[in-house]
C-alpha cells in the first residue's frame, strides 16, 4: 500500500481548472518529484495535499486512512509537513526559537511563546537536532530575518523537520538560492531519503534528476506521465510538453 494516493483530485476556480483529476501515488521511503512548466498547478497540487488548500473532488488517503476532509494541523499531527515556495519563518524570532515553536505545535504544547519555549530543554534539544540535520546548528541563536535567503530556505526544512514528518511536501525548495545554497540544500535533502519520504516540488532539472526516485510529470493540471527518470526523459510527449526536444 502506498503511503500517499491521490484519487481524482480537482480544484478550480468558477471556469478556471488548476488541477484536473489528478490521480498519484508516493511509496514510504521514496523521493518523488513533480515537475511541469509555471502554472502547471504544482503549487495548487501541494496545498491540497497539506490541506491548505480544500479540493473541489477527489480523495487524499495518508497512511490508509481518508485525510481529504482533514485541516492542515491535523495532517501535521499525522505525519504530513510542507515546506512553501516563499520562506515563510517569524523574522522577529531566533532561528532557534523557530524551531521550538514547531515542536511544540507537534507536542500539543500551549502557545505561550516566550517563556515556555525558553525554558522547556526537551524542546531546545529537539529544535537544535532538527538544525543540525540542515547545517544551521551553529545560528540558532541569530534573528532568524537576518539570515541570507539560502538559510532562511534551510531554517524551514528544519520547521518541517521538525513537526516530525513521514512524508514531507517540498514547494520548490531551492527557489531563489546561489549555487553553493543550492548544493548545499541538495545534500540535506539527499540524506533524508530512506528516511523521510518525500514529495519534491522543484524547477532545477538537474536536482530534481539526481534526487528523484520517481518522477510525475503535471501540465495543465493534469498528469501526463510518471517514471523513473530515464523514463521519464525518453518519454516523447514530456519532451514535447515540457522537457523540450533536444532534452
Amino acid at each position: 500500500m502506498s503511503l500517499l494516493e491521490v484519487q481524482n483530485l480537482c480544484k478550480s476556480y468558477g471556469a478556471l481548472t488548476v488541477t484536473d483529476d489528478v490521480c498519484l501515488s508516493v511509496e514510504e521511503g521514496e523521493l518523488h518529484a513533480i515537475i511541469g512548466p509555471n502554472g502547471a498547478g504544482k503549487t495548487t497540487l501541494i496545498s491540497q495535499l497539506s490541506g491548505q488548500l480544500p479540493s473541489n473532488s477527489g480523495k487524499v488517503r495518508f497512511n490508509g486512512a481518508d485525510i481529504t476532509r482533514l485541516a492542515m494541523p491535523q495532517r501535521v499531527r499525522r505525519g504530513l509537513s510542507r515546506s512553501f515556495q516563499i520562506t515563510s519563518i517569524l523574522p522577529a524570532f531566533s532561528v532557534l526559537e523557530n524551531v521550538s515553536t514547531a515542536v511544540q505545535a507537534r507536542e500539543g504544547s500551549s502557545f505561550r511563546f516566550f517563556a515556555p519555549v525558553a525554558s522547556e530543554t526537551a524542546l531546545n534539544d529537539q529544535a537544535r537536532a532538527a538544525l543540525a540535520r540542515v547545517g544551521l546548528e551553529g545560528r540558532a541563536e541569530v534573528r532568524a530575518g537576518s539570515l541570507s535567503h539560502g538559510e532562511k530556505r534551510q531554517l524551514e526544512l528544519a520547521i518541517a523537520l521538525a513537526t516530525n514528518p513521514r512524508l514531507l511536501l517540498l514547494d520548490e525548495p531551492l527557489a531563489g538560492t546561489s549555487g553553493p545554497e543550492a548544493e548545499r540544500l541538495i545534500r540535506v535533502i539527499g540524506s533524508l531519503k530512506g528516511e523521510v519520504t518525500v514529495l519534491l516540488i522543484e524547477h532545477d532539472m538537474d536536482a530534481v534528476f539526481a534526487l528523484a526516485d520517481r518522477i510525475s510529470v503535471l501540465v495543465y493540471g493534469r498528469l501526463i506521465a510518471t517514471g523513473t527518470g530515464e523514463a521519464i526523459r525518453a518519454d516523447r510527449q514530456v519532451r514535447s510538453a515540457y522537457l523540450g526536444e533536444d532534452a
